[in-house]
């Protein structure tokens, strides 16, 4: 098995998880070079992760002719995803980018053209469709053990605070996107699309309450319409009880992610008493499902680098994280329209294009510092 050469654009917070992900697959692969427009900082990440003989360079275009490339990860900025994945699959490279996939909807179409018209893989890193618990209430769902789906809660739930937006490329619409429900909440709806499928329409508010140096909101809430079902998603930066979870209700039962399952019966007079027997034979079908090789970041890249090797077929495509924006920029017009959107956004909305964006989104607040890089660990709080 021939090993892929691996190149690594951006050496950010998320970029590690990238690293760990394919060092998971060393007979597969090996990680040849790594970009950022700091090279001292690269330096010191390659250092970190023992990527000795790697080469370093600040400007990905002096990578694209490499022959010694075969795999490409992008953890960049929004705004730079569409332009860095399109020219390497112009160049003959596979590209695994992270989320989200682009800062607008017409750059997401211009980076699926591009997948169709050079044929390499394009794959948008949705590491939490790899978690076990999510993994299996997906397994019950697709099985039909649970009945029909007639109401989903997704919350989004995260704590950022000022300072986060004192980095260049954070708090602008123009550098990143939009907000909490861009960049945070992203998860969590590529997840709602993966279990339940996309919406037919959405109404929204959404706003800034605590982050007075960001122009981007800080908080949203979503009602969704479905066919003969209903949801929402309710998204914050300031909660400082981190919760990102799923409550699903079917026919036969309420289940969470994490897991958690309940079901009752109804009496004669309308009212309910639990039905333990229902609830174990769910337990138990749960239980019965085998947990992943792998979760997270290396059970994508696992899936990508199968996929190349012609052995496995691609669970998380363009498409995949094209769905996850059109619900996003959906969530974005509605606010701003105060209106209910149906989906999918058309290309004649102001919230299809970049500049359309631009031009249409509140500027909540001034972003009033910038630095070029901040220091320090990411941390998460609960998943």
């Amino acid at each position: 098995m021939r090993q892929l050469g691996v190149a690594i654009i951006g050496t950010g917070n998320i970029a590690p998880s990238h690293v760990e992900g394919y060092l998971a697959f060393p007979d597969r692969c090996r990680i040849v070079a790594l970009c950022d427009i700091f090279e001292d900082k690269a330096k010191a990440f390659a250092a970190r992760f023992g990527l000795a003989g790697c080469l370093i360079t600040a400007d990905y275009k002096e990578l694209l002719d490499r022959d010694d490339i075969d795999l490409v990860s992008v953890c960049l900025p929004p705004s730079l995803h569409a332009e860095v994945s399109i020219a390497f699959m112009e160049n003959g490279k596979d590209v695994l980018c992270e989320k989200p996939m682009a800062s607008s909807l017409e750059e997401a179409d211009l980076m699926n053209e591009a997948q169709k018209r050079t044929g390499r893989i394009l794959s948008i890193i949705s590491q939490n469709r790899y978690r076990n618990s999510l993994h299996k209430v997906k397994r019950l769902l697709d099985s039909g053990i649970l009945g029909r789906v007639l109401y989903t809660k997704v919350n989004s739930f995260w704590f950022r605070g000022t300072n986060y937006y004192t980095l260049w490329w954070r708090g602008t619409w123009a550098n990143e996107g939009g907000g909490c429900t861009l960049n945070h909440a992203v998860h969590q709806i590529d997840l709602l699309n993966y279990l339940v499928g996309k919406p037919e329409s959405i109404i929204s508010v959404m706003g800034n309450v605590a982050h007075d140096n960001s122009e981007v909101e800080d908080i949203s809430m979503s009602l969704l319409r479905y066919p003969g079902a209903f949801g929402e998603i309710n998204v914050s930066l300031f909660n400082h009880d981190e919760r990102q979870e799923f409550e699903i209700v079917t026919e036969r039962a309420t289940v969470t992610v994490p897991w958690s399952v309940h079901s009752v019966k109804q009496l004669p007079n309308g009212f309910f008493e639990p039905d333990p027997d229902t609830e174990q034979e769910l337990q138990e079908a749960y239980d019965g499902i085998p947990d992943l090789e792998h979760e997270g970041h290396a059970a994508q890249i696992g899936n990508v680098l199968r996929t190349i090797a012609g052995e496995d077929s691609l669970l998380i495509d363009g498409n995949a994280g094209r769905d996850a924006l059109d619900v996003i920029y959906g969530i974005y017009q509605s606010a701003v329209e105060r209106s209910e959107v149906a989906l999918p956004v058309g290309r004649e909305s102001s919230f299809y294009t970049k500049d359309g964006v631009l031009k249409a989104a509140p500027r909540f607040y001034e972003k009033s510092a910038s630095v070029d890089n901040i220091d320090g660990d990411i941390t998460l709080g609960r998943n």
